[in-house]
């Protein structure tokens, strides 16, 4: 009896799988991915072997008899809300099915129906992935940065201008000038030509604004906004500078480490801004007097940059301890900064 109970067990085994076999590309189709419980296909009634103009022909002809401006309840289709659903479904269907990455993926769902993580991370990423061009948006953002950093260097000039028009050195400087060019002549006006106090002064803010900004070369941060330094010009001039960056530097080697040629101006104070490791921008804040001093120290050899460096270092040193308000910091320091152990009186 027990050779026939085990070869009943594995007949009903056999049974079961093979009525499960039938229903693989149903098994594991999940609510909220595509078309829910149902397969898409079946949705819009054609095979997955259907080609893009076969779906989307399907697709036509349920939505003109689905759509809730065309539904008539005498078709038999049920009620009007039932038909809004169903078009639902049908449209779910078709942008499923229309584009290639998401039947694509569908597809592999149907396939493999127990990968459910992955079928949810394709779903999501297709529907969460933006549909515009990354290299658009690239594009837009470096437009939208450069404008802002225009604006921003643009505002600073401004307020740089407005600053040095207040200041009386340059603004009586910028009138002598403006006198000269015969920009601030006062003749008297008669009739309906003549002016106003107000506008008579206006016109002279505007000149001596003019003149200040053509005579006095501002360096640095407040400088004059120049187009070609904007982001979007320097990607797009980037091949260029690096071009001419690579000549550059194989000129220098050429003169300089192969031939022995000695430094220029140029050259002197290109390696005395790269031993202080500043910018060009902040080099030519310097004073004259200053950038000289630089010259007669010859501090773009190394070693009289570094014995510079220790002088500077001593100065700062003897500044610091006789400076009443250092002297005062490390008298606070050592007796009553951190560290100092101290008991409260209760």
């Amino acid at each position: 009896m027990a050779a026939p109970e085990r070869l009943t067990r594995r007949l009903v085994v056999l049974a079961l799988l093979l009525c499960l076999c039938p229903v693989r590309s149903v098994y594991g189709l999940l609510e909220g991915l595509y078309c829910g419980t149902e397969v898409c296909y079946d949705v819009l009634g054609v095979t997955r072997d259907a080609a893009k103009a076969e779906i989307a022909r399907a697709y036509r002809q349920l939505a003109r008899r689905f759509h809730p401006d065309r539904f008539r309840a005498e078709h038999g289709a049920g009620t009007a809300e039932e038909a809004h659903v169903r078009f639902l479904q049908i449209a779910t269907a078709y942008e499923t099915l229309k584009d290639e990455d998401s039947r694509r993926d569908y597809d592999y769902m149907l396939d493999h129906p127990e990968e459910y993580y992955q079928h949810y991370y394709a779903y999501y990423r297709h529907r969460l992935t933006p549909k515009v061009d990354v290299r658009l948006v690239i594009l837009v953002s470096i437009c939208f940065i450069s404008m802002v950093q225009y604006y921003s260097w643009h505002s600073s000039y401004n307020k740089a201008i407005n600053y040095l028009a207040t200041v009386p050195k340059y603004r009586l400087q910028a009138a002598e000038i403006a006198r000269q060019q015969g920009l601030l002549s006062r003749a008297k006006e008669r009739g309906k030509n003549r002016r106003s106090k107000e506008e008579v002064r206006e016109q002279e803010e505007e000149v001596i604004r003019h003149i200040i900004k053509t005579k006095i070369d501002i360096k640095g941060s407040y400088e004059k906004p120049r187009v070609w330094d904007i982001l979007l010009c320097q990607l797009v001039l980037a091949p260029l500078g690096l071009a001419r960056y690579l000549a550059w530097y194989g000129t220098w080697v050429y003169r300089f480490r192969l031939r022995g040629q000695e430094y220029g101006p140029d050259e002197k104070l290109y390696l005395i801004r790269r031993n202080m490791k500043m910018s060009q921008s902040q080099f030519d804040t310097l004073e004259d007097c200053t950038v000289q001093d630089f010259l007669q120290r010859e501090l773009w050899i190394t070693h009289n940059f570094q014995l510079y460096q220790l002088e500077q270092d001593e100065e700062m040193k003897v500044r610091m301890a006789t400076d009443p308000r250092m002297k005062r910091y490390r008298r606070w320091m050592r007796n009553e900064g951190p560290g100092r152990l101290t008991f409260a009186d209760d």
